[in-house]
């Protein structure tokens, strides 16, 4: 009896804590929470207010805390956001090489039928690599995405060697109807007796490459919709500035029919893209090549990226009021 009297106080305990931590949840969290998607070909966080009707979407490439934290944004704004991972998570692959668009697409098609979104207003953002790849999905199917935002862009599509942790053999990073997307061909970064790198320097030596950058030129012209272009003048991770202007001449020699912006920040570097609302003192990154630790640059300033971040989400705003 002694025993049992113990159970059922036992759960009455825990009864209590969990309407607690419920009710403590609901008074704390003033934001809208994500709804899983698991079932459906992708993974995904599926923002939207419930109030929400036929409105404007942004598929967040990548996922993550970055993808949340738009996610997030983008629903408290009166519009959808799907925070979007394709690696690094159970069921998806383990690293950025290879990818099928075919992911991407099934995201996409899947949006088109929620209620809350405007089938013919969904537009897709990604950062740095996943700008990139954000790119290369508005330039494969015009027919399901309306645009793109790109902070940090690049003007090709890179093989998947350029991150240390890829597999070693030159592989295509995206892939479309089981043929790869043309790729600038690069050998594994290396490093030096040093503990620091200098990484801009890696990626111009593939931008000179001139037959396989144009091989590699993502088809930006083909893009069904505005892009908005952000990135730093001092980027010190690759050449984001130089790149967008690639796009932007790409785009001048086609009679783009569509609004097009390549807005670059003085004093700004690769960080651009993070979190406006809480100023960061980050200043370099770390990278592991063959075992060894190095110390990078991201380039710009403290006060430089900060005014960057801040008038770069206004300008993401901006964009997805006038779609």
């Amino acid at each position: 009896m002694i025993k049992y009297r113990k159970y059922i106080a036992g759960i009455g305990i825990l009864s209590i804590l969990l309407v607690g931590y419920f009710i403590t949840d609901r008074i704390l969290f003033d934001g809208i929470k994500p709804r899983g998607i698991l079932n459906k070909g992708f993974q995904a966080n599926y923002f939207a207010e419930d109030s929400a009707e036929r409105t404007v979407c942004i598929v967040l490439v990548g996922g993550g805390a970055w993808g949340d934290y738009w996610g997030q944004l983008f629903a408290q704004s009166g519009y959808v956001g799907l925070s979007l991972p394709y690696t690094g998570r159970e069921g998806l692959p383990r690293l950025p090489e290879e990818i099928d668009l075919e992911y991407f697409e099934n995201a996409i098609k899947w949006l088109k039928l929620q209620a809350e979104v405007k089938p013919d207003k969904i537009v897709v953002m990604g950062a740095s690599r996943n700008a990139e790849l954000a790119l290369v999905i508005a330039s494969t199917y015009p027919e399901l995405v309306s645009g793109v935002i790109a902070y940090a862009p690049s003007s090709v599509a890179w093989s998947n060697t350029v991150l240390p942790y890829s597999s070693d053999e030159i592989k295509s990073s995206w892939r479309h109807s089981g043929s790869d997307i043309p790729y600038v061909p690069m050998n594994k970064i290396s490093g030096n007796p040093s503990n620091r790198i200098e990484l801009i320097d890696y990626w111009k030596s593939g931008l000179a490459k001139t037959d396989d950058v144009s091989r590699a030129a993502i088809r930006v012209e083909n893009i069904n919709g505005p892009i908005l272009l952000l990135s730093g003048k001092d980027d010190m991770v690759w050449p984001s500035a130089l790149m967008a202007d690639s796009i932007e001449k790409r785009i001048k020699d086609s009679n783009y029919p569509f609004t097009f912006e390549n807005i670059q920040y003085e004093n700004a570097g690769h960080l651009i893209s993070s979190n406006p609302d809480v100023a960061s003192t980050v200043r370099t990154g770390k990278i592991n090549i063959a075992g060894k630790n190095y110390e990078f640059e991201y380039g710009g300033t403290i006060e430089g990226d900060q005014k960057a971040r801040l008038n770069a989400k206004k300008k993401v705003l901006d964009y997805i009021r006038k779609l």
